[in-house]
């Protein structure tokens, strides 16, 4: 079994196999893994004595979980009615572009980031309104949020 697999062990133990547990379970193995594996959601419904597919239907059903490993930053792009009136739709685009993502791939090849829509932000006065790693960045634009992108990209590159 590999480190990835032992820790996912570690933390069905720590929440006693119990599967009234199962959400808990789940959200601590994506905080740690930042996504859920199939081998994880697996080795979860072994662990708590339950079927896969109640397992794959709960990680599904909760939008908050991911079954694709995602971007060291995360991006959320607010879609909300205020957002959307102020053009979310292009920055979200330009951001797409920029990150060149194929097909249904929320994540840059580089691993670096993950863009995601939001259905809202809470900060319609501020709208339209993106965050990254939960940091609020209002009144955006299409090329001051491709712009951010461009100092993140650049900072990691200097660390």
């Amino acid at each position: 079994m590999d480190e990835r697999l032992k820790r996912v062990a570690e933390i069905a133990e720590e929440h006693h196999c119990a599967g009234a547990n199962l959400i808990a379970i789940m959200q601590e193995i994506q905080s740690e893994f930042k996504y859920l594996s199939e081998q994880d959601l697996t080795l979860v419904a072994e662990k708590l004595g339950i079927s896969t597919a109640k397992v794959y239907s709960v990680a599904t059903f909760y939008e908050n979980f991911s079954l694709e490993p995602k971007g060291k930053h995360i991006i959320k792009v607010c879609a909300g009615t205020a957002c959307h009136v102020r053009k979310s739709g292009p920055i979200y685009d330009a951001i797409h572009d920029y990150l060149e993502l194929k097909g249904k791939s929320k994540t840059s090849a580089d691993g670096l980031f993950t863009l995601e829509t939001v259905a809202c932000l809470g900060a319609c006065g501020l709208a339209p309104v993106m965050t990254i790693d939960g940091e609020v960045h209002a009144k955006m634009t299409p090329e001051s949020a491709v712009e951010l992108l461009k100092e993140i990209r650049a900072k990691e590159s200097a660390e």
